[in-house]
């Protein structure tokens, strides 16, 4: 049984449905299977009501996307989201987001969805058939674990989320950690903190700030008056030469 009551069926030890399916890859035309999608590989997919709308952009599919080296350390092969959408809509979406880790799967007739049980109506809202938001994990094309959101009113997200499937697969699993470094075109700090980054293997958000406001934001954020600026997960290290000895410490 799944951990809320719903009228959605837990597909737990049952075989993916036999799909195949439309998409395009590199501006090309490409047809997958759900044997392509999941012989012989862990893969771990997660499926929301639409492209380009605000709980799915904002935190579904970045979050699986930036966890994907945790995911991968824990033993899956692949990420795929999938969504009633076609796939034109799933391919623009793919370069709007951060979703260099995730394989977008357009769903644009409904049927794997709707083998899946999950299709719903949300003509309310203008979107005619769509996907209720779930995730689950297959093993060589047999579902282990889903997680199906609640059956309750609007667009429940309390348990599809990416953390809960890296809970479910390894509690201890390390996390990526969150970096971001407030820069300024044409600043030599800025390139060398970059560097030193990269060359730790850390992945980092770069925020470069215009002329105009640069010293009022960053003294508005950190209390110093130059960048570079560099946060880790919530916490400020600070320039270059704080990162320089941050680095040295962690190594």
């Amino acid at each position: 049984m799944s951990d809320h009551p719903h009228r959605f069926p837990d597909h737990a030890g049952q075989r993916v449905p036999e799909v195949s399916l439309r998409v395009r890859r590199n501006g090309e035309w490409a047809t997958l299977t759900s044997d392509d999608l999941f012989a012989h590989k862990n893969v771990v997919v997660f499926s929301l009501p639409g492209a380009f709308t605000p709980t799915c952009s904002s935190t579904h599919l970045p979050r699986y996307n930036e966890l994907a080296p945790a995911f991968k350390a824990a033993g899956i092969d692949a990420i795929v989201c999938a969504s009633v959408n076609d796939p034109f809509v799933m391919e623009a979406w793919a370069k709007d987001q951060e979703a260099e880790n995730v394989m977008l799967l357009p769903d644009g007739n409904g049927e794997f969805t709707r083998k899946m049980g999950l299709l719903v109506d949300k003509s309310d809202l203008n979107f005619g058939q769509r996907s209720w938001r779930y995730s689950m994990l297959v093993r060589d094309g047999v579902v282990e674990k889903m997680f199906i959101e609640p059956d309750q009113p609007g667009d429940p997200f309390v348990v599809s989320d990416a953390d809960t499937m890296l809970a479910y697969l390894n509690p201890r699993a390390k996390k990526p950690d969150q970096v971001a470094i407030l820069t300024r075109e044409g600043c030599s700090f800025c390139a060398k903190a970059k560097r030193l980054l990269t060359e730790a293997g850390i992945a980092y958000a770069e925020v470069p700030l215009n002329h105009a406001v640069r010293s009022r934001v960053v003294g508005a954020i950190t209390g110093a008056q130059t960048v570079p600026q560099v946060f880790i997960n919530g916490r400020l290290i600070g320039n270059v030469e704080d990162l320089e000895r941050h680095l040295k410490r962690a190594a």
